[in-house]
């Protein structure tokens, strides 16, 4: 799988790494893109959504480019180019309005003519 991390400088790189090799079924990590932005995992049964959540909460914004089997990254990344252009879904413009609760409301004063009642 493809994660691409904004990354900003060294440090922010390496602990994207770290965090990417802590997960349970990654077997390899490596960097690559023009700009070093994209993190390539290897391994079996690593959770995608799991990692870059993780990868959101301790680097910065990450999101997942391609999800695949290993060697079929660069033939998925030419397949999404392709699909880049989805038909755009139109949904209805329904407005319900929920109906507000009516309360009643009954004030009940306890009126002390000597003040105070500790005395």
């Amino acid at each position: 799988m493809v994660i691409k991390v904004y990354m900003n400088n060294h440090k922010s790189r390496s602990k994207a790494l770290k965090v990417a090799v802590g997960f349970s079924g990654v077997e390899s990590v490596a960097l690559k893109g023009d700009d070093m932005r994209q993190i390539e995992v290897m391994g079996d049964g690593v959770d995608a959504v799991a990692l870059t959540t993780s990868l959101r909460k301790k680097v910065g914004y990450a999101e997942v480019v391609s999800v695949g089997a290993a060697g079929a990254g660069d033939q998925s990344m030419d397949d999404e180019k392709i699909e880049a252009n989805p038909e755009p879904v139109v949904w209805p413009n329904y407005h319900v309005a929920a109906p507000l609760p009516h309360y009643d409301v009954c004030v009940v004063r306890d009126y002390d003519p000597y003040g105070c009642s500790i005395l």
